[in-house]
């Protein structure tokens, strides 16, 4: 097989010639395979060009109808070729993933109508897999054991023996498991107080058997903004310990939806403790022949972090519309934090010395003190100015505290910036106010190239824009009748998209009292797999999808989403990020909350018009944008040319 999809001279540059190919594909090979010459493709196709020339950062923003992944994918997949190394193609979340990947997706484009075989692999993030230990113990814990114990005797043999392995595959990911709730997911999928490196079963693990296989791909490697994050985050650990990195080297990063990769390295770069996990740890020392003195300095540990959660637990606050609680900075709380490192510093210290005598279990004291300078890191945070965001879950098993560094600009400057390799920003909404400032400023790019390119849709004969007048006010009970009238009357095939899960959970409690949508199909994100999801909505075209997280990325084009149902203008949440991002800003609804809420808005409408031939209504269900007009301005400038926002239906308008 031929290394590229053309005849490459080594005497001319390898990307001068990548560009004549791609422009090839775009003005005669995809024309003459039935596809419409774009010239906003072209346009991007030379702008890409340069950006993987000089290896540069770039800010790709394209609308619907570009073709903008066709652009890139081709880009990296011969760029991958010629560095031979594989290129990342790291999307916003899992549903994104699925719909690159897809059988009618863009890979399955390029396979079908280039002749072009493409060596792309999924790289999921680690909480898509089943752990074998939690699974275990399911199948006793819960009413529903009976579902655990199915899954627990349908996993492969070789799961269950301790033999060497004749053969073996990849499984356990979430898309295997349709009909769990995320709920009932939850209990048994991986998370990261999971002590993976003692675990007797981690080479028969589904997650460990998936890295295996992704890491020898030779083209792509396609993974959510979370784990690439979670890959930056840890490479240095993972090569003390002994382990390899998440992901292998690599020649160019894409970030699609590149505007949220703020928030996932923000994810990526939390700790989370808690202490039932660091006693459980502790007390492996305990285990070999010790001195008296560290038995004693295990016990005060054990204590200072018993009672540092303690207090946590009493003095945290509730966040009214989040399981998050706000920890309340005091002189006590960090002084109990101070104590607490004191006694670790001593540890660390006596473990020095009792290394040298070879009496404790050399696996298990280095997992201990990975675990312990972790917490150091992650404590050292509080007696830093400004230098956290954190607050505690109560869990299952015990309270949870999440530390998160409040800048993640040094970081992504460091390990992804500095790099010197091609990284590329798509998303139809990259800009605000018509710069790329407030994306670059948020991660940490100081110099890169840019561009925009409109969709070549004719929106004003395709979309309609709503605001529903509130004579009583947008109570939740308005909203209900509103949603309720725009879902009968377009008969369901209706994305409707809120802000929040309670917000979520509250509108399903209330439906089934509303007989108006009593035939209808509604579907709820959370209630199955998201992926089966989406396509049981697409398939059903009457039906009507519920989301939290589908602002971005959802792509179904024709009859089955005529209608998006905004419930709210989707502003950021109360919680303790945000509240850090606001108390650090001159203004902070300009600043933050605006900002966010626009992009995410456009994001929204987005997913209305996905194919040239699609029309529809958009509803917003906002009281702000009829007593707001610099508001309700700032979100007509969202709007495509010539598309008005109506306070209510036109006359005979489709729908």
């Amino acid at each position: 097989m031929n290394r590229y999809p053309f005849v490459y001279e080594h005497s001319r540059p390898f990307m001068e010639q990548v560009g004549e190919w791609i422009a090839d594909v775009f003005y005669d090979l995809l024309p003459e395979a039935g596809f419409e010459v774009r010239d906003e493709q072209i346009y991007m196709a030379f702008q890409m060009e340069r950006a993987f020339a000089d290896k540069q950062t770039i800010f790709a923003e394209a609308g619907v109808g570009t073709g903008k992944t066709l652009v890139y994918l081709l880009y990296a997949i011969c760029y991958a070729r010629y560095t031979r190394k594989p290129a990342i193609i790291a999307c916003a979340d899992e549903s994104l993933i699925e719909q690159l990947a897809k059988p009618e997706g863009d890979l399955a484009k390029l396979a079908q109508h280039l002749s072009l075989a493409v060596d792309a692999r999924l790289s999921k993030s680690s909480d898509s897999y089943v752990c074998l230990v939690k699974l275990d113990a399911a199948r006793y814990e819960y009413e529903d054991a009976a579902i655990y114990q199915t899954m627990y005797k349908e996993l492969p043999e070789f799961v269950h023996r301790f033999e060497a392995m004749q053969s073996f595959y990849a499984y356990g990911d979430r898309k295997q498991y349709p009909e769990l709730s995320d709920r009932q997911w939850k209990r048994i999928n991986w998370d990261s107080f999971q002590d993976c490196f003692a675990c007797e079963r981690r080479h028969r693990c589904g997650l460990t058997l998936s890295r295996e296989h992704y890491r020898q791909s030779a083209d792509l490697i396609i993974c959510s903004h979370d784990f690439y994050m979670e890959h930056v985050w840890t490479y240095e650990g993972r090569k003390r310990e002994g382990q390899l990195p998440l992901l292998p080297e690599h020649c160019a990063v894409v970030f699609d939806e590149g505007h949220l990769l703020e928030s996932a390295a923000q994810k990526a770069l939390t700790y989370r403790l808690k202490h039932s996990v660091f006693e459980e740890l502790i007390i492996r020392l305990l285990k070999g022949e010790v001195r008296e003195s560290l038995a004693v300095l295990i016990d005060e540990a054990i204590e200072w972090s018993e009672a540092l959660f303690a207090l946590l637990s009493r003095e945290s606050v509730a966040i009214p519309g989040s399981e998050r609680k706000q920890v309340v900075m005091s002189e006590r709380l960090l002084e109990q934090v101070r104590e607490f490192r004191l006694v670790l510093d001593a540890i660390e210290e006596t473990l020095v010395f009792e290394s040298e005598m070879f009496t404790l279990n050399e696996y298990h004291l280095r997992i201990v003190e990975e675990h312990l300078d972790m917490l150091q890191k992650a404590l050292r945070l509080f007696h830093q100015s400004n230098g956290l965001i954190c607050w505690v879950t109560e869990e299952a098993d015990g309270l949870a505290l999440v530390i998160m560094p409040r800048a993640v600009k040094e970081v992504l400057q460091e390990r992804v910036f500095s790099q010197h390799m091609p990284v590329v920003f798509s998303s139809a909404t990259l800009s605000v106010g018509g710069t790329f400032d407030f994306a670059a400023d948020n991660l940490g790019v100081s110099r890169y190239l840019a561009f925009r390119v409109a969709s070549p849709y004719d929106y004003a004969e395709r979309m309609q824009v709503v605001a529903p007048q509130w004579p009583n006010g947008d109570s939740f009970e308005e909203k209900m009748k509103a949603a309720v009238r725009w879902l009968h009357r377009s008969g369901g095939r209706a994305l409707i998209l809120f802000p929040s899960q309670d917000e979520l959970r509250r509108f399903k409690e209330t439906l089934p009292s509303f007989t108006e949508c009593a035939g209808m199909r509604v579907l709820f994100e959370g209630d199955r797999e998201i992926s089966h999801l989406i396509a049981a909505f697409q398939q059903d075209e009457t039906s009507v999808l519920c989301a939290v997280t589908l602002w971005e990325g959802l792509d179904i084009p024709g009859p089955s989403l005529s209608s998006v149902i905004v419930w709210a203008l989707p502003f950021p949440p109360q919680d303790p990020l945000f509240t850090a991002k606001r108390q650090t800003a001159a203004r902070p609804y300009e600043e933050v909350d605006l900002p966010y809420m626009l992009l995410r808005l456009q994001q929204g409408m987005g997913r209305l018009i996905r194919v040239r031939e699609d029309r529809g209504t958009i509803v917003i269900l906002s009281e702000e944008l009829h007593r707001d007009p610099q508001l309700r301005r700032l979100i007509e400038g969202l709007l495509p040319p010539n598309v008005a926002l109506l306070d209510q239906a036109a006359p005979g308008a489709r729908e």
